[in-house]
C-alpha cells in the first residue's frame, strides 16, 4: 500500500517508516549509557579541582570584584544595591560599611544575587565572594560535555569539549573571580541545552507517533522549550548581552521544529509549524520577561530601591496603583542604566575591540604583584585573564573549516555552533566606539570550543557513513583510529598549554622569570 500525503502529513499505511525518515528523526545521542556519566563526571573533577584549590588566592579584591563584592553583599543585606561608605570595613566581619542610600547599578541583579548567597554562606571573605562563580565555572564544564555528547553523539567528543572549557585559562580566571560573566555563560549553555532536549524529545515524538502509524504525535506540554525561555530570562538578567541569544535560540528551536515536520512529509511545514506550535512559542518568549522581572524581587519589596519610588510615588496607593507605578519607575531605573552603557566612551589600558579577542591580543591583568617568598631575588603573583593560547588560537581556523563542512555536509549541527559564536561576539562589532573588554567573549567561548570538536570529529568519521561500517583510512591509519589519536593528542597538548601558564591564572608566586617568560607577546603586559 501507498503512502498518500495530506494536507497535515502522511496518512496511516501498512508500510514501515523509511530508513532515511528513522534516521533523520532519531537523536544522534548513543543509547543510556552509563559509562558516559563517569567519563563527565571525571572531566567535571578536574574541571573543580583547578577553580576550587587556592579559591581564595589572592586574598583581596581583584578587578570588578570591587563592585559585584559588595554589590552582592548590600543585595543579602537590604534586598537592593547599597552605596559603600568611606573607612574601609567592618572590623568584626570584614564586610564593607555601607552607606546611606541605594547605589545606581547597571546591572540586573540575578548574578549578584548568586555572589552573595556564596558571601552569606561564608561570609565577606575571597572564598564567599568567588565560590558562586567556581561552581558556576564547574556545572558549565559538565553541561558543555554532555551537550558535545548528544550533538556529536560521542561520548569520547562529548569528553573532549568538557576538557576543552575545563582547561581554558580564560574560563578558569572568570571561575574564579567574582564577575558576572560566567553566569551568564552558564545560563546561556544551559538553555542551549534545553533547546537541543526538545528538538530530540519532539523528532522522537513524531517517529513514534509515524512508527505507530499516525500522521502527528498528540498534544504535548513542551517543557524543555519552556525551560529554555526561563534561562534565557535567568541569563538576561545576569547580563543585558544575553539579548543577542534570544533571537538566535528561538529562531533554532522554530527551524528545528518546521525541519522534523519536514523529515515526517507533512506538505506545509511552516504553516503546519505555526498552526501547532505557536502557543508553546508564546509561552517560551513570555517566560523570558517573567524570570528577569521576577530577579528584581528585592527591588519590588523594597522601599529604597534606586528610583523605586520615582519618578512615580505611589505610595498609600491601591496596589494596582502602586504595580502600575513600580514598573513605570523599573523602566526609568532602565532607561538611565541603557544611557549609561550607551556612551560609555571612557578609555582603559585594557580595553581591546572584538576583532582582538580570538587572537588575544589584548588580556587583562587583574591581579599582579612583585614580591619575595618564592626563593628567587624577584618573584611575581599574577592573576592575567587570558584563554589558553593553544586552544584560542585554534578557533579561527575551525571557524572556517566548520562552515566549509556545514555547508558541504548541510549539517544543521555547524549552523547552530555558529549562530552561538555570532551571537556572543558578533554584536560588540557594531559597538566599535564603546569601551570593550576580552572577557565579553565569554559566552562564546562554549560554542567556539564545540567547533574546534566538531572539526576533530570530522576527520574521524566521513562525510556518508557506509553500510559496510568503513569508514575508510587517512595515511594509510583506519579514520576513526587517526581520528582518535587525533583528538587525544589535541587534548594533551592543550592540557599542558595550560598547565605551564597556570601559575598566572590563579595568583601562585613565581620567580620573576618565570612570569615573563609567560608573557609571549608584549601586549600581555
Amino acid at each position: 500500500m501507498s503512502t498518500v500525503a495530506t494536507e497535515a502529513g502522511p496518512s496511516p499505511a501498512d508500510e514501515p517508516v523509511p530508513e532515511i525518515t528513522q534516521r533523520r528523526l532519531t537523536p544522534l545521542v548513543p543509547p543510556h549509557d552509563p559509562w558516559s556519566w563517569v567519563v563527565a563526571a571525571v572531566v567535571t573533577t578536574i574541571a573543580a579541582i583547578v577553580r576550587l584549590v587556592d579559591l581564595s588566592r589572592p586574598g583581596h579584591i581583584v578587578f570588578d570584584e570591587t563592585y559585584y563584592a559588595p554589590n552582592a553583599w548590600a543585595l543579602v543585606q537590604y534586598g537592593v544595591e547599597w552605596e559603600v561608605a568611606e573607612g574601609g570595613a567592618n572590623p568584626v566581619d570584614g564586610a564593607p560599611v555601607l552607606g546611606d542610600g541605594p547605589a545606581f547599578v547597571v546591572h540586573p541583579p540575578l548574578g549578584k544575587w548568586l555572589i552573595g548567597l556564596g558571601e552569606w554562606a561564608f561570609g565577606y571573605t575571597p572564598f564567599g565572594w568567588r565560590i558562586a562563580a567556581a561552581l558556576a565555572g564547574i556545572i558549565s564544564v559538565l553541561l558543555v560535555a554532555r551537550i558535545a555528547r548528544r550533538l556529536f553523539g560521542s561520548t569520547m567528543l562529548g569528553a573532549a569539549a568538557g576538557l576543552l572549557v575545563a582547561l581554558d585559562g580564560m574560563h578558569v580566571v572568570m571561575s574564579r573571580t567574582a564577575l558576572l560573566d560566567i553566569f551568564l555563560l552558564l545560563f546561556v549553555v544551559a538553555g542551549f541545552g534545553a533547546l537541543l532536549l526538545d528538538r530530540d524529545q519532539r523528532r522522537s515524538r513524531w517517529l513514534a507517533a509515524l512508527a505507530a502509524g499516525r500522521d502527528r504525535p498528540g498534544f504535548g506540554v513542551p517543557w524543555w522549550r519552556l525551560a529554555a525561555g526561563a534561562l534565557l530570562g535567568c541569563a538576561l538578567a545576569v547580563k543585558w548581552s544575553a539579548v543577542a541569544f534570544i533571537p538566535v535560540f528561538l529562531g533554532l528551536a522554530l527551524w528545528w521544529e518546521v525541519s522534523a515536520r519536514r523529515t515526517a512529509g507533512v506538505r506545509r511545514p511552516w504553516r503546519d509549524t505555526v498552526a501547532g506550535q505557536w502557543r508553546g512559542f508564546v509561552a517560551a518568549t513570555v517566560l523570558i520577561p517573567v524570570v528577569y522581572l521576577a530577579t528584581w524581587i528585592g527591588w519590588f519589596t523594597s522601599d529604597h530601591g534606586f528610583y523605586r519610588h520615582a519618578p512615580v510615588d505611589a505610595q498609600g496607593e491601591p496596589w494596582p496603583a502602586r504595580v502600575v507605578a513600580a514598573l513605570r519607575n523599573l523602566y526609568e531605573y532602565h532607561a538611565q542604566a541603557l544611557t549609561f552603557h550607551s556612551g560609555l566612551d571612557a578609555t582603559h589600558p585594557y580595553e581591546s575591540p572584538a576583532w582582538q579577542w580570538l587572537l588575544l591580543a589584548r588580556p587583562i591583568a587583574f591581579h599582579y604583584s612583585d614580591q619575595g617568598g618564592c626563593g628567587a631575588e624577584h618573584c611575581a603573583s599574577a592573576v592575567l585573564l587570558l584563554g589558553t593560547p593553544l586552544l584560542w588560537w585554534s578557533f579561527l581556523p575551525a571557524l572556517a573549516a566548520l562552515v566549509w563542512l556545514g555547508v558541504a555536509r548541510r549539517d544543521w549541527r555547524a549552523g547552530a555552533i555558529l549562530l552561538g559564536v555570532a551571537a556572543g561576539i558578533g554584536p560588540w562589532f557594531l559597538f566599535d566606539d564603546r569601551v570593550m573588554f576580552y572577557f565579553y567573549a565569554l559566552p562564546a567561548q562554549p560554542f567556539l570550543v564545540l567547533a574546534v570538536v566538531y572539526v576533530l570529529g570530522a576527520v574521524m568519521s566521513s562525510a556518508r557513513p557506509r553500510s559496510t561500517g568503513d569508514t575508510g583510512t587517512i595515511l594509510g591509519v583506519d579514520r576513526r583510529t587517526f581520528g582518535a589519536v587525533l583528538v587525544g593528542g589535541y587534548v594533551i597538548l592543550v592540557a599542558l598549554t595550560f598547565a605551564y601558564f597556570y601559575p598566572v591564572y590563579s595568583a601562585q608566586l613565581i620567580p620573576y622569570e618565570s612570569w615573563q617568560a609567560r608573557m609571549w607577546l608584549d601586549t600581555w603586559i
